[in-house]
């Protein structure tokens, strides 16, 4: 890809009220985008109360929006402020408008909603088209939102579609139609699935120390791992407790090593709870937070884990085996995602509704115990989706004048970079 040699504005916006997940992978998109261009600058608007946490790379800097939470009811309140929904929605909005005006962006990329969390990205993207606004305007998808009627019917209530039409160059999705194709499955109309295209799944980069590295800084030697991570932790506390509980009572894995990862947004009394089932266990190292998860991934033989986007990329990558136990509310997501990927053999998963202490061991007993697994029925999963995305921003830019037609742009080839071959079986 050639770059001009010219500066480039990028603002990233992710709304962020719910766990670890969006604000992670924007920032893997925004590092790979400076990586790309020395001469662009990405300024990120986000509600991650985490953001703060993650290293944050030259040319990139943010601007914090006021929290907001998501109840399991799917609704959004204030997370911090003694502030109604509506005040703080307008107090978002305000600091989202003035900050794109005055940072003056050569593009906007928008993770998942159109018109942003309860509409507060609507004034922004009126005043930029009354203004005649250079910005060309992207929406980033991943691959699964939600059940087809679930989504078909938010997006139908939202105007989704509408302010695709109205207002958006081009719909980057970060996954693969082989595996769910959001256009047939959300039944998107023609002027939609026109500016769709598929970057394939975002492969992650090795982590900051080695395998080996991590497992001495753990006090670990060659001893079997296992990690189980539930991303944010907001909602991790069962998977936490049920893995513990069988721990305790399981004979057979008194030589088997555990790294739990708690999550920093795990509500305290529950960070408490785990932390005695941890006192009745043996060989189990417990940290809050970790900024490295691939270098914690890459260490372990088996990783348990929940569902997202980020924890199945960083799966995928590494060819890691694992036992996914998705979340299934507020939206189904992660369980179709989980769901699809055990079809294909790439991880095993049990529903949260089944799991008990007794059936987690005995999952887990099952996975360490293979060994020299043959791999059949190869299923190539593309993991293209950082240079499918970076690609698509820059010709965006660079082609300004022409209207976006993302059904003439490359796609990456089988076999080109990250791409791999993951078995169907074992």
């Amino acid at each position: 890809m050639t770059i001009e040699n010219k500066k480039r504005k990028i603002v990233v916006y992710s709304h962020d009220t719910f766990g670890l997940g969006n604000i992670r992978r924007m920032l893997v998109i925004a590092k790979s985008l400076v990586e790309s261009d020395p001469n662009t600058s990405v300024l990120i608007l986000s509600g991650s109360p985490m953001l703060h946490a993650f290293r944050i790379p030259p040319q990139i800097d943010y601007i914090k929006l006021p929290c907001l939470t998501r109840t399991m009811q799917g609704s959004y309140e204030a997370k911090y402020l003694d502030l109604s929904f509506d005040n703080i929605l307008r107090l978002r909005s305000n600091i989202i408008q003035s900050s794109i005006l005055d940072f003056d962006p050569d593009l906007i990329l928008v993770d998942k909603k159109p018109f942003g969390v309860g509409d507060e990205l609507a004034n922004a993207l009126e005043t930029l088209q009354s203004l005649n606004h250079r910005a060309k305007l992207v929406l980033l998808l991943r691959d699964i939102l939600d059940t087809p009627e679930s989504t078909i019917r938010v997006w139908q209530k939202n105007g989704y579609h509408h302010a695709i039409r109205t207002f958006y160059d081009q719909v980057l999705v970060v996954g693969s139609q082989e595996i769910f194709d959001l256009r047939e499955e959300y039944q998107f109309p023609s002027e939609s699935r026109e500016k769709v295209r598929f970057c394939g799944y975002i492969a992650r980069e090795e982590g900051r120390v080695s395998r080996q590295q991590l497992r001495q800084q753990l006090g670990f030697g060659n001893e079997r791992l296992v990690l189980v991570t539930t991303g944010g932790g907001e909602d991790g506390y069962h998977l936490l407790k049920c893995y513990l509980q069988g721990l305790s009572y399981q004979k057979t894995m008194e030589v088997t090593k555990t790294l739990v990862i708690c999550g920093p947004e795990m509500i305290e009394s529950q960070r408490k709870h785990i932390y005695a089932l941890i006192e009745r266990c043996n060989n189990v190292v417990v940290q809050n937070f970790t900024d490295d998860m691939m270098a914690c991934m890459d260490a372990a033989d088996l990783v348990i884990c929940m569902g997202g986007y980020n924890t199945v990329c960083e799966l995928l990558t590494l060819r890691k085996r694992a036992i996914v136990v998705p979340r299934v509310a507020p939206v189904q997501e992660q369980w179709i995602r989980a769901e699809r990927m055990s079809k294909l053999g790439l991880l095993r998963t049990i529903h949260p509704q089944a799991i008990t202490p007794s059936l987690l061991m005995e999952t887990v007993e099952e996975e360490l115990s293979k060994v020299n697994v043959h791999r059949r029925n190869l299923y190539q999963i593309n993991l293209n989706g950082l240079t499918g995305v970076c690609d698509s921003i820059y010709r965006l830019m660079d082609d300004a004048r022409k209207p976006a037609n993302p059904m003439h742009t490359k796609q990456p080839k089988a076999g080109e970079r990250h791409n791999i071959k993951i078995g169907t079986g074992h």
